[in-house]
């Protein structure tokens, strides 16, 4: 029955995307459990050309907690995104539109206005449409898709060059995750707790316990597994290739993301192991 019920899923909802991307690889292949198996490396165009001042930064940090600290410092200067330089006459704070609010807003509800704005960066820049948000996303043209879209366009969080604050994250990670947090690892052991498994686009089912399975465009893990028990009546364990991963604990010097240990990673489909909690 479950298989018979996700073929079901698979089929109405084959998996959105976009025939570009800012990282030079097809949206098709990046969404696939072959490159998520074996991963080439990734870079988002013109990033690294355009800040050549953070990444000296980096090059002169001697552990992740000082390249951490930097770029949390460059960010603040770069988009006027510390709180003494939002001070205006009579003591308001004019809203600026900034990494760690959207960061925040996803740690409270993936599917909200910030959530949506973090799954459009991945499909701008990585050409992964999601495949939910509120509800299962079937094509671009449902009542489904208009939510999203008008959601993740809000002018409220799509000031202050919002998804370049994205990219710089992104290539920051990147650079942290090879010099400090994962040297010589490609990939990350990864947990998620799920229910509904039978609601997910199961791709292929090669026995109870092993499943290919299309998660969203951008997805939340832990580290810990005893933390993904909380969340679900199945634990997926996904091996996560590092160049995937957008954040993670440690990265930057604030508190967001670390109570669940969690990483925000690119999605589509992954090899997973299914375990009852």
């Amino acid at each position: 029955m479950i298989c018979a019920m996700s073929d079901t899923v698979a089929q109405r909802n084959p998996g959105l995307g976009h025939s570009t991307n800012r990282v030079g690889r097809s949206p098709d292949l990046l969404a696939s459990a072959r490159f998520n198996s074996a991963p080439e490396p990734l870079q988002i165009h013109g990033v690294r050309e355009m800040n050549p001042a953070l990444f000296t930064m980096f090059e002169q940090a001697e552990s992740g907690a000082e390249a951490g600290e930097a770029l949390l410092s460059y960010m603040q200067a770069m988009f006027s995104i510390d709180p003494e330089q939002q001070e205006a006459p009579g003591g308001k704070r004019p809203f600026r539109s900034s990494f760690l609010r959207l960061l925040q807003g996803w740690s409270f509800n993936s599917n909200g206005p910030e959530g949506a704005v973090l799954k459009g960066w991945v499909e701008s820049r990585f050409g992964i449409a999601p495949s939910f948000h509120k509800e299962v996303l079937t094509c671009m043209t449902c009542p489904a898709w208009q939510v999203y879209t008008s959601e993740k366009m809000q002018s409220r969080f799509h000031g202050n060059a919002i998804w370049t604050q994205l990219d710089l994250l992104y290539e920051a990670a990147q650079w942290v995750a090879r010099r400090f947090a994962f040297p010589a690892q490609s990939h990350l052991t990864l947990y998620r707790g799920s229910n509904a498994l039978e609601e997910h686009a199961i791709l292929e089912r090669p026995s109870k316990r092993e499943a290919v399975i299309r998660l969203n465009n951008l997805v939340s893990f832990s580290s810990e597994r005893e933390v993904a028990d909380c969340f679900g009546d199945k634990i997926l364990t996904v091996e996560v290739p590092v160049v995937k991963v957008l954040s993670y604990p440690g990265l930057l010097p604030t508190r967001l993301l670390q109570g669940e240990r969690e990483f925000l990673a690119i999605g589509g489909a992954y090899r997973v192991r299914i375990d009852d909690v």
